[in-house]
This record gives C-alpha cells, sequence and structure tokens, in this order.
C-alpha cells in the first residue's frame, strides 16, 4: 500500500515589482500613505547611515563593519510591522532594524568604535545586541519566545538569520522547539544570496529555504525582500498569529560581507549588475512618486534632516570615554581579591589617564 502523506508548497509574494507597480488585490488595506512614506524615509536613513558607517571605518574611525546595502526593505519592513512590546533578535548586519526601533544612533557608532558599551540595548527598545556567531542567536531567540508565551505578555518575537544560518544545527533545533511549544516566533530568513563567499546555490540544495520551516510542523513563506509592503504584510501577518512562522526574505547583499572582505575574488560584476534594477529604495521612490506623495525637494530635505542627525551621533559616540573599570569589573560575578589588588594599583597609577 502506498499513499502521500504529506504535501507542501511554498507561496512566494510580491505586492511591489521593481518598477514601482502595486498589485491591488493584495495591498494592505490598513497600510495608509503616510505609513509607506515612514518607511521609505527610514530607508533612505538605514542608507546612509550604511555610507557613514563605511567612510568611517576607512578611515580607521570605525572597527569591521557589515553593509546593509540593498536589504533596505527586509529590515525596515519587517521593523516597522512589530508593536512595542515584540522583542527583536539580530544577527550582526541589522543595523535598519536598530535604526527602526528607535536604538540612539550613538550607541550604535560607539558599538562600531569598539566599545562594548554601544551594544547595550536599552530595556525601552525590546531587543537584543549584535550577535555575530552564525545562528547562535535563533534558539536563544525562540527561548525568549517561549518566556512571553509563559508570562502571557502577548508580545512576539522576531529574529533574524542570513541564508548561511539556515544550514546551521542551531536553526533547525530552534525551529523544532518553536514548533513543539507553538510558539510566538517570527523568524526572518535575510536571503541575500551569499554566506561570505559561498554562494546560495552551494550552499543547500533546498528549493527554498523557506521549505526548512515545514520539517518542523512551521507554516513558512518567501517573499521578494527588496517590497518593503509585502515584508512589512508578511511579518504583520505573521506575528498577529502569535505562532512560529518562518520569512523568507529573498534580497542581495549589494555590497561587501564585511569591510575586511572582497567580494570581487568570489563573484562577478554581472550578477550585481543584474541586481541593481530591483534595488528596494528605487522601486518605491517610483511607487510614491507616481502618487504624488514624494518629489526631490522631499529626497533632499529628507537627506539632509538625516545626514545632521547622523554627524550629531557621530560627534557623541567619539566624544564618549569608555571606563576602563569594565576590564575587570566584568569578568567574574564578583571580584576576587588578586583583581581587585590589581584595578587599586591601575587607579593609582592612573595608567589609563595618561600615568607610567
Amino acid at each position: 500500500m502506498e499513499n502521500q502523506v504529506y504535501d507542501g508548497k511554498i507561496e512566494y509574494i510580491q505586492i511591489i515589482d521593481e518598477n514601482g507597480n502595486a498589485d491591488p488585490a493584495l495591498f494592505p488595506k490598513d497600510l495608509s500613505d503616510e505609513k509607506i512614506v515612514e518607511m521609505y524615509k527610514m530607508m533612505l536613513f538605514a542608507r546612509a547611515l550604511d555610507a557613514k558607517a563605511m567612510s568611517l571605518q576607512r578611515q580607521g574611525r570605525a572597527v569591521t563593519y557589515a553593509p546593509l546595502l540593498g536589504e533596505e526593505a527586509t529590515q525596515i519592513g519587517s521593523a516597522m510591522a512589530m508593536g512595542e512590546k515584540d522583542i527583536f533578535v539580530p544577527s550582526f548586519r541589522q543595523h535598519g532594524v536598530f535604526l527602526a526601533r528607535k536604538v540612539p544612533l550613538e550607541l550604535m557608532f560607539i558599538g562600531w568604535r569598539g566599545f562594548e558599551d554601544g551594544a547595550k540595548v536599552p530595556k525601552s527598545v525590546n531587543g537584543t545586541p549584535v550577535i555575530v556567531p552564525v545562528s547562535t542567536q535563533v534558539p536563544h531567540a525562540a527561548g525568549i519566545a517561549f518566556a512571553q508565551r509563559y508570562r502571557n505578555t502577548g508580545a512576539a518575537v522576531v529574529a533574524y538569520v542570513g541564508d548561511g544560518g539556515t544550514s546551521e544545527g542551531d536553526f533547525y533545533e530552534a525551529l523544532n522547539f518553536a514548533g513543539v511549544w507553538k510558539l510566538p516566533f517570527v523568524l526572518i530568513i535575510e536571503n541575500n544570496q551569499w554566506a561570505i563567499s559561498v554562494p546560495r546555490s552551494k550552499q543547500t540544495a533546498a528549493g527554498t529555504l523557506a521549505q526548512k520551516a515545514m520539517a518542523a510542523g512551521i507554516g513558512a513563506v518567501q517573499v521578494d525582500g527588496n517590497d518593503v509592503v509585502a515584508v512589512y504584510q508578511a511579518t504583520k501577518e505573521a506575528i498577529a498569529a502569535k505562532l512560529p512562522f518562518v520569512i523568507e526574505c529573498v534580497t542581495y547583499r549589494m555590497s561587501l560581507h564585511t569591510t575586511a572582505d572582497d567580494p570581487t575574488k568570489y563573484r562577478n560584476d554581472a550578477e550585481v549588475e543584474a541586481w541593481k534594477p530591483k534595488d528596494p529604495i528605487s522601486r518605491i521612490r517610483a511607487y510614491l512618486t507616481r502618487k504624488g506623495l514624494w518629489n526631490e525637494d522631499k529626497e533632499a530635505q529628507a537627506a539632509e534632516e538625516q545626514a545632521k542627525e547622523i554627524d550629531l551621533a557621530v560627534e557623541k559616540a567619539e566624544q564618549f570615554k569608555p571606563d576602563p573599570r569594565s576590564i575587570f569589573e566584568h569578568i567574574y560575578s564578583y571580584m576576587p581579591d588578586v583583581l581587585g589588588e590589581e584595578l587599586d594599583e591601575a587607579e593609582t597609577a592612573g595608567w589609563w589617564q595618561g600615568g607610567d
């Protein structure tokens, strides 16, 4: 006897195409013009922030940096779909999420200067710090979602992972846990086609990354990750369901993996050029312009205001002076006598104030 015991499918969603044309049948009815303009301005802000951070790193005023160029729609669309109580769990490239969730700009620049103080996400923001080890944040996110369910807070957890992270054991273990416990857990796969120098085609044989959720009994969808409205809508619906869900956002890493990387060594220019017409910012600009909601004057005004805000944040960050006592105070749960003696000696010598 043979019977089909499972049949799954993954749907693909795009609401605004590369030319800025919207599908009225799929367009969210509760998404106002004002909200779309806000999302667009936030995408511009994320790109300006990215350019500034890149410039500072090249000047030696920031440490290694992971650019987000080309991925603004995935980050801003998902972040702006979250409610105030919802919690975000990023990896290492979600600067747009931090921005949209109102993490103070100067904190980001302090972190990019290499100081751990910049990793202190304010409690009011409801998020965790940057996580660099690939996919290790996904089980953390599932655990946080379990806590929300247990405490009946009504909050959902939105976590982010790259395409390479979906091949890690942590990814599968977290999905299995979330599926068993039916957690309010939304996982955004930021599929930018490259896991450092490994292309998506060599990293997994799965037809989609979204379908990996099926084995854990979790719903999933693939969306155009360069369509901010599609990302927003998919995330909003997933959060509202209060159940685990995976959203694969198909986008592209237009820039470097990090500033320590040279992508010309492993990918050709033709591939990058083919993605340029799909740019997430130009398509939403075309949509807004066609509707009379945006023009060059508004663009210039937004750019000027955002540049001033970024420059002020950089100024504050470069005035920041870390407390060297943290070298001693955050090693153990309590300070051993020998470490206390070293701290006393350091303070007496004034070595971080320029003493001998």
